[in-house]
C-alpha cells in the first residue's frame, strides 16, 4: 500500500513538473511580445536579451495609433453599394473593430447554422442524408485555395468584395462545424424528443428546448474554434480586403511594416493588441471548450 502511494505521488510530482514546464514554454512567447511592446528600440535590438523592461515606454503604441486614420465605423448594406461612415479615428482602432466584428459575426453565424445542420443530419431521416454528410466530410479535406477564384467572382458579383462580409460569409458554411455539431447531436436521447412531440412541441421548440441545451458544450467549443480560425485567417483577409478602412489588425500591421523599416516594437504592439480579444474569448468559453473536447473524445 505504501509502495503504491509513493509511486502515485512520484508520478503526480513528475506530471505537475512537466505540465508546468510546458505551460511556461507556451506562455513565454506571449510574455515576450507583451513586454517587448513596452520596450525601447535599443532594448529590443540589444545583443543580450532584456527579460524584464528596464524602462517602460508607450512609444510603440503611439506609433501604432498615429500612422493613419480611418472612419471608426462604416455600415455597408450587404449585396449593395450603400454605406454610411462615422468620424475618423486612428486606423488601428478601426482595424481592431473590423477584426472583432468579423470574428464575432462569423462565430455567431457559424454556431447557429452548424447547430441546426448538425441536428438535422443526426436526428432527422430524409433522402440523401448520408450522401450530404459524406460531401461535408469530403469538403473538410478541400483546401480553400481550390475554390478561391470562384469565391472571389461570387463575392464580386454580390458587391461584397473588399468588405468585411466577403470574409465572414465563406466561413459560415464551415464543414468542420457541421461535422462537430452532428457528432454532439448524436448523443441527444431520442426518448426526450419523442416526449416533446407527445407534449405538442413543434420542430423549432424541440430543437430550442431539448437539443440546444444538450449540445451547448459543443457550441462553446465550436465558438472558440470559429473565432480563432476567423481571427487568424490571414490568407482570406489578404485576398478579400484591400482598402485601408476595411483592413483587419493583422493586415494593418503588415501594411505599416511594409511602408517602414523593420520596427519590432511596432510589430509587438500590434500583436499584443491582436492577441487580447482571443484571450478574453477563451477565458469566457473555456468551461465549454474543455467539456466539449472531453465529450468529443468519449464519442469517438
Amino acid at each position: 500500500m505504501t509502495t503504491k502511494f509513493n509511486r502515485s505521488t512520484v508520478y503526480r510530482i513528475i506530471s505537475i513538473t512537466i505540465i508546468t514546464i510546458l505551460a511556461f514554454a507556451f506562455a513565454f512567447p506571449l510574455y515576450w511580445i507583451i513586454t517587448g511592446s513596452f520596450k525601447t528600440a535599443a532594448a529590443i535590438n540589444a545583443p543580450s536579451p532584456e527579460w524584464w523592461p528596464s524602462e517602460w515606454v508607450m512609444d510603440n503604441y503611439r506609433k501604432l495609433f498615429s500612422r493613419q486614420v480611418a472612419p471608426i465605423w462604416e455600415f455597408h448594406i450587404p449585396f449593395t453599394e450603400i454605406g454610411f461612415a462615422g468620424p475618423e479615428v486612428p486606423a488601428a482602432i478601426r482595424w481592431l473593430l473590423n477584426t472583432i466584428f468579423m470574428a464575432v459575426a462569423s462565430m455567431i453565424l457559424t454556431c447557429v447554422t452548424s447547430a441546426m445542420a448538425g441536428y438535422a443530419l443526426a436526428k432527422k431521416r430524409f433522402i440523401g442524408r448520408t450522401l450530404m454528410f459524406s460531401i461535408i466530410v469530403c469538403a473538410m479535406a478541400l483546401p480553400k485555395q481550390v475554390i478561391l477564384i470562384p469565391l472571389i467572382r461570387e463575392m464580386a458579383s454580390l458587391n461584397l468584395y473588399n468588405s468585411i462580409w466577403a470574409v465572414i460569409f465563406p466561413i459560415v458554411g464551415w464543414p468542420f462545424g457541421v461535422f462537430l455539431m452532428k457528432q454532439f447531436s448524436e448523443g441527444i436521447p431520442g426518448e426526450m424528443m419523442e416526449a416533446a412531440k407527445i407534449d405538442g412541441a413543434g420542430e423549432w421548440k424541440t430543437f430550442y428546448t431539448i437539443a440546444l441545451p444538450l449540445i451547448k458544450p459543443g457550441i462553446g467549443a465550436l465558438a472558440i474554434f470559429t473565432f480563432i480560425n476567423s481571427w487568424n485567417d490571414y490568407f482570406m483577409q489578404l485576398i478579400m480586403l484591400s482598402s485601408t478602412k476595411n483592413l483587419t489588425i493583422s493586415l494593418g500591421i503588415a501594411k505599416l511594416q511594409a511602408e517602414n523599416a523593420t520596427d519590432f516594437g511596432l510589430i509587438m504592439a500590434g500583436a499584443s493588441l491582436a492577441a487580447l480579444p482571443i484571450i478574453i474569448i477563451f477565458l469566457i468559453f473555456q468551461k465549454y471548450f474543455t467539456k466539449g473536447i472531453t465529450m468529443g473524445a468519449v464519442k469517438g
